[in-house]
């Protein structure tokens, strides 16, 4: 099994296939930072199907079981159901999702689901149609995000609801949107993090987990939370379940980083590979891949950064300077 220096196992595969994305979500592409002008990658910089192919099996060899698709916006890249048909078809692939806004999932859930993606995680912060139109920047309504998930769910793909919680912006209606939504999908409750360089973080901005946890516990009895006994080592999200049998999930990694048990790899939409969500760099794996580097070659090149990693950011938030980080747009969330 390969380990890093920290004994933690390489199991899961995060897969960027675009740095484009339909929304400008404040937290992740800020209108002001990404506007018409900015200069997103040109195609021929990207991966191909057949080299995202090519590197995810060498990754399953080394241990990884799990894929994730993300961006961007994943669904932006055109013939994705292609690349989703690739990699489910990959021998010792687990498990294929994808982390999405939802918005193009009306037209795409059904492809994607016959060629072999299992679940997908949506993001909605809001249902309150003005507040989620100023986070995600371009007024877009919580509606399309809705019918989204109603897709998925008519699909057959397993669905999760993720929500970026921050404190005097979405966290009053918190409550309201656990409510409306809890019977359609499994929320996540997210701490605001300092992904990128460019999303105004600061630590008076998160709202605990536990905090939200007790926004939630409000309303009586039912309404009430057990903890879930984790299913496998590494699992993001700590899960509760409520007295009426409702599950929401609370990813904590300000309060109570969970780096210790982090198994995942990150490979950009244009080949690198970053070992932490928060990096300054990641190793360039598309200029050997495009010399003609044979499997061995590129297998004992992954392997030497994964048994090097060391990274464990969010235990050392504020202990350490590290004033550029490779943006969330380019390596997913």
């Amino acid at each position: 099994m390969l380990v890093d220096q920290l004994g933690r196992p390489l199991r899961d595969l995060r897969i960027s296939v675009t740095d484009r994305c339909n929304l400008r979500c404040t937290y992740c592409m800020p209108a002001e930072v990404f506007g018409p002008d900015y200069a997103f990658l040109p195609r021929h910089d990207l991966l191909s199907f057949e080299e995202i192919a090519r590197l995810a099996r060498l990754f399953v060899a080394l241990g990884v079981r799990k894929l994730r698709l993300t961006g961007g916006e994943p669904t932006l890249r055109r013939d994705l159901p292609d690349l989703v048909a690739r990699l489910a078809g990959l021998e010792g692939v687990q498990d294929v999702a994808m982390t999405t806004n939802g918005l193009l999932l009306p037209r795409l859930a059904p492809a994607l689901k016959a060629a072999g993606l299992r679940r997908v995680t949506v993001s909605l912060d809001s249902l309150d149609p003005e507040l989620f139109g100023r986070m995600n920047g371009l007024g877009t309504h919580p509606q399309r995000v809705l019918d989204g998930i109603e897709a998925a769910l008519q699909a057959g793909l397993g669905v999760k609801i993720n929500t970026v919680v921050q404190r005097g912006v979405n966290d009053a209606g918190l409550r309201e949107l656990w409510l409306n939504l809890r019977d359609l999908a499994p929320v996540r409750f997210i701490e605001f993090m300092d992904v990128g360089n460019h999303n105004g973080w600061n630590l008076e901005s998160v709202v605990p987990s536990r905090e939200v946890l007790a926004r939630l516990s409000a309303g009586g009895q039912e309404e009430r939370f057990t903890a879930v006994t984790p299913t496998y080592r590494g699992e993001v999200a700590t899960r509760h379940r409520s007295e009426g049998g409702h599950e929401v999930g609370l990813i904590s990694s300000v309060t109570a980083p969970f780096c210790g048990d982090c198994s995942r790899a990150r490979l950009s939409a244009v080949g690198s590979l970053y070992t932490c969500l928060f990096a300054a760099a990641g190793t360039d794996l598309r200029a050997p891949l495009r010399a003609g580097a044979t499997d061995e070659t590129l297998l004992a090149l992954i392997s030497g950064i994964w048994q090097a990693r060391a990274d464990r950011y969010s235990e050392e938030r504020g202990a350490q300077s590290r004033p550029l980080k490779v943006e969330m747009s380019h390596i997913g969330g």
